[in-house]
């Protein structure tokens, strides 16, 4: 019985480390408000190819977020898609990032009626690259962490654990005062 608690105890403690190395590593790499924002091609929920270089010129508000119709990701979503014409007024294109596959995201781009990409970053790298990915060994999901990009392509503005009622509204608010 003690064997048993000592290797749950170890597991536990090694599984914690993982988890804080993991965390630590994440917070390193996000990039810097002034930063050329990282570069990506990645499939939308269509297959189409989107990259970076897609948006020069135009605002980019770039969200990472963990799954596909998860409550959290559902109401972050729904929040950008009913304040759309409000950022593409300003001059702003949304685009929403997740490990999820193309799949997974065509289903909940339909039902949910989002009128912006959701691109499929299965292997993770376009998220680790913004300081977004949880890894977890076996187990990766997308930090919810947004990105206000200018259309220079340097990042203006950073939300990291962003909420998932307020981010679209922050996100307005700042391209408002970015744009005087």
């Amino acid at each position: 019985m003690i064997k048993w608690a000592i290797i749950a105890f170890t597991a536990a403690a090694i599984g914690s480390l993982l988890v804080w190395r993991n965390a630590a590593q994440a917070t390193d790499t996000v990039p810097k408000v002034g930063a050329l924002a990282p570069m990506f091609t990645l499939p939308d929920q269509t297959g189409k190819p989107r990259s970076s270089g897609d948006f020069l010129g135009k605002w980019l508000v770039l969200y990472f977020y963990p799954k596909d119709d998860t409550p959290g990701c559902t109401q972050e979503a729904c929040t950008f898609r009913d304040d759309w014409h409000q950022l593409t007024a300003l001059g702003a294109q949304v685009v929403g990032i997740s490990v999820d596959d193309t799949l997974s995201h065509a289903a909940f781009a339909k039902k949910y009626h989002l009128p912006f990409p959701l691109l499929a970053d299965e292997s993770g790298a376009v998220a680790a690259h913004y300081g977004s990915l949880r890894n977890f060994g076996l187990f990766r999901i997308a930090r919810r962490n947004t990105f206000l990009i200018d259309p220079q392509g340097r990042v203006a503005q950073v939300y990291l654990s962003a909420s998932t009622s307020r981010n679209s509204q922050e996100v307005i608010n700042d391209l408002k005062k970015l744009k005087r």
